[in-house]
């Protein structure tokens, strides 16, 4: 038997702009730029699985051509982080001319927020020094990270998440390229858990083919280890109706048999208050508070089970309280 080896988000990576899903006005710039062969140095900003890595890939082969890959540098800042990678890879590589008819380089620094402050203003003069021979385009998630220097220095690109329509039409081609067969909960689950996160949707619907099942609903939802958005919002009602006790036995048992982490609970939690609209909304600005509070705990290392529950607790009291 022949098995497919091949990850799908590199299989289906546009090779042009023109492929690139989503981020149309974003596009129409770099193809611009493409065109032109004339580059300033950009900073891309936003979300995983949005189209940044894709769009410095797309955007270094329509300006260099067959020479893309000796006139083009990737680094992962985040394993790369310190002052040295700076000093070293990134200078090296700047100082020398461009192959072919463009006069300079690209040189791509993705995650470029994880960079030390210190690495980011030797950065900083590495890109005054090398502009006659070099360009950079850095990504990152979060633009606040990048300091004001390097912000000023960059034309800033802000990538939002991928529109569900677009998300679709992608994910429909790949399934029929693979010959898929993908039913209509099963799209919208897919389109749900990635929430605009276009390689989490391909690698999850990967995921699935891989275990040999059809891309249904349940198989989705097994796959990912997440809870389907109903179940959550049963159990936060059944505690604000005085079934405390059920709503927190549910809630442990989805978590402990399903592997579904406290982050994502707390994720689906705040989308399921936000359309319960028996709740008034006094009440619901504390909670949306509190459920913060419990978000930053989990993420500081406290124990998820633990924290759900209390949020269970608040929610009975304000049930309770409404009464």
């Amino acid at each position: 038997m022949e098995f497919n080896t091949a990850i799908w988000t590199e299989k289906y990576r546009p090779a042009v702009l023109s492929e690139v899903v989503g981020q149309k006005h974003i596009v129409e710039r770099l193809s611009a730029f493409a065109k032109e062969k004339t580059l300033q140095h950009l900073l891309f900003s936003g979300p995983a699985g949005t189209g940044k890595t894709t769009c410095a890939l797309a955007l270094a082969k329509e300006t260099f051509g067959d020479n893309w890959q000796g006139n083009f540098l990737e680094l992962n800042a985040s394993d790369e982080r310190g002052i040295d990678v700076v000093r070293n890879k990134v200078k090296d590589f700047a100082r020398t001319k461009a192959l072919g008819d463009v006069p300079y380089k690209i040189i791509y620094l993705d995650e470029s927020d994880a960079l030390t402050k210190e690495a980011q203003q030797a950065l900083r003069r590495t890109m005054e020094n090398y502009t006659h021979t070099c360009r950079f385009i850095l990504s990152c998630n979060y633009s606040s990270k990048i300091i004001d220097p390097i912000q000023s220095r960059c034309a800033i690109f802000r990538f939002g998440p991928v529109e569900r329509g677009e998300l679709e039409k992608r994910l429909k081609f790949i399934a029929e390229e693979e010959k898929l067969s993908v039913d209509a909960k099963g799209m919208e689950a897919l389109l749900e858990i990635s929430n605009g996160d276009l390689r989490t949707a391909i690698n999850l619907m990967q995921s699935v083919a891989s275990s040999g099942e059809s891309i249904s609903e349940e198989s989705v939802y097994t796959i990912s280890a997440r809870t389907k958005p109903g179940e959550i919002e049963d159990c936060l009602k059944l505690a604000m109706n005085g079934g405390f006790k059920e709503a927190r036995k549910k809630i442990t048992a989805m978590m402990i048999e399903k592997g579904v982490s406290g982050g994502d609970v707390i994720r689906q939690m705040h989308r399921a208050l936000l359309s319960m609209d028996e709740i008034p909304e006094n009440a619901l600005a504390g909670l949306l508070d509190r459920l913060g509070e419990y978000d930053f705990r989990i993420t500081e290392g406290s124990n998820d089970i633990i924290q759900i529950n209390a949020f269970l607790a608040q929610l009975y009291k304000t049930g309770k309280d409404g009464k």
